[in-house]
């Protein structure tokens, strides 16, 4: 499998949180080669592996589609945009970045930003409520193009930097969705001493909404939330964050299952695939805190990718970390027990 292909197709769908459809039809293209079935459900794509057996657990492997944005507010009188934010956002760097307005067609922009020569020297961040998008367009123009509610994503395509990094938009969690891919790749035609569903759930970034209500339905014994986590970076805490290319970190956490943490860990190591550690006080961010709380309660993991500047235009990763990624999935569902 050629992940850093795979990388460039999830990357390149938009789909901000709540307004999944383009990237959801692009996963349920990739996953129905190794499902049984894959259908779309409220917004989540769903894949079956396996029939249910008695005796036999039941995996959930999920991943998040959503990414974070912008919703469109209002167009201002002189022509520009404003926007709310859909997801967690750091407005310090937002002025000057491009952005793609998802209107009756899709429109380029790019948020305004005050030369230095005019700002005296001031620092001032500007809040999500302040910020506009400049299009060229009149407000005439707009009108005819853009409503309120729809969509801004960063227009930032996936570049490959030095050895086997890459930036883009949206790694978050679409390096996690390749990385399941990557796992059902490997085990494809093996039988498993498990069934297993892959969702590929909505609306993770505002509310995990998605996840709560895929993993309601689908009722697995078993949930791993398959995300990303903070990478070592330059003046970063090393007690505080994963170090890119030591492989993906295996959740530790009081509202985990200890049972799949060291199911996890087991694998990983028969298998000696590299993996680092993750410990976490409480919540662990993540859709594994709705999972374990689904229904009568699911035992809930999580396997997690090092990644950098996260919640950026310009996350960067290493896909011989979503590789590791993948295999660790795979060697844990050949291999997996009951809780």
């Amino acid at each position: 499998m050629d992940l850093l292909n795979l990388l460039e197709q999830l990357t390149a769908a938009s789909g901000v949180s709540g307004s999944e459809n383009s990237i959801a039809a692009v996963a349920q293209e990739l996953l129905t080669p190794y499902c049984d079935t894959v259908e779309q459900r409220q917004g989540n794509v769903i894949g079956i592996l396996g029939e249910r057996q008695s005796g036999k657990p039941h995996v959930l492997l999920d991943a998040h589609m959503d990414q974070v944005g912008f919703l469109v507010t209002a167009i201002t009188e002189d022509g520009f945009v404003r926007v709310g934010n859909a997801g967690g956002l750091d407005c310090r760097f937002m002025p000057a970045q491009r952005v793609v307005i998802h209107g009756k067609q899709d429109i380029a922009g790019v948020i305004c930003c005050m030369p230095p020569h005019l700002q005296n020297g001031e620092e001032h961040v500007l809040s999500v409520t302040e910020l506009a998008i400049d299009t060229g367009y009149t407000k005439e123009e707009l009108e005819q193009l853009v409503e309120a509610g729809d969509t801004v994503s960063f227009d930032m395509p996936l570049v490959p930097l030095q050895s086997d990094f890459v930036c883009s938009r949206s790694l978050d969690d679409r390096c996690g969705m390749a990385s399941i891919l990557y796992a059902l790749f490997l085990i494809q035609g093996e039988e498993l001493p498990c069934s297993c569903s892959i969702l590929f759930s909505t609306q993770e970034e505002t509310s995990e909404r998605g996840a709560t209500i895929g993993a309601y339905d689908i009722e697995p014994d078993i949930a791993l939330a398959v995300d990303v986590t903070f990478a070592l970076e330059h003046n970063g805490d090393a007690t505080k964050c994963g170090s890119m290319g030591k492989g993906p970190m295996i959740g530790i956490s009081p509202s985990l299952s200890r049972k799949v943490t060291d199911d996890l860990i087991a694998a990983a190591d028969a298998e000696k695939i590299a993996w680092q550690p993750e410990v976490m006080s409480g919540r662990t961010g993540t859709n594994a805190d709705c999972f374990s709380v689904t229904k009568g309660g699911v035992c809930a993991g999580t396997v997690s990718i090092p990644l950098r500047y996260m919640h950026t235009p310009a996350e960067v990763i290493q896909i011989s970390d979503v590789k590791k990624n993948g295999e660790l999935l795979a060697a844990y569902l050949r291999r997996c027990g009951t809780c």
